[in-house]
């Protein structure tokens, strides 16, 4: 009989709750940031949590042709 234990991803409970608010607090905060000097809305940063959607992000920073505001 299969419990659910350490391994599933039960285990950590709110300690891995914390580490998750911390990773995505150092990924979102800089996009956060950078986005709006690009010409796309702060908002747009929170998707950045999920990995592959920072990636994108990093693409189209990469590769965008103007800088809307602000100064660097």
């Amino acid at each position: 009989m299969m419990g659910y234990g350490y391994g599933m991803g039960v285990g950590m409970g709110a300690f891995g709750f914390v580490w998750f608010v911390v990773f995505a607090a150092l990924i979102v905060i800089p996009f956060w940031r950078l986005l709006p000097r690009f010409g796309i809305p702060n908002w747009v940063s929170l998707v950045a949590i999920i990995p592959l959607a920072a990636l994108i992000l990093l693409w189209v920073i990469a590769f965008k042709d103007k800088i809307d505001g602000g100064t660097a």
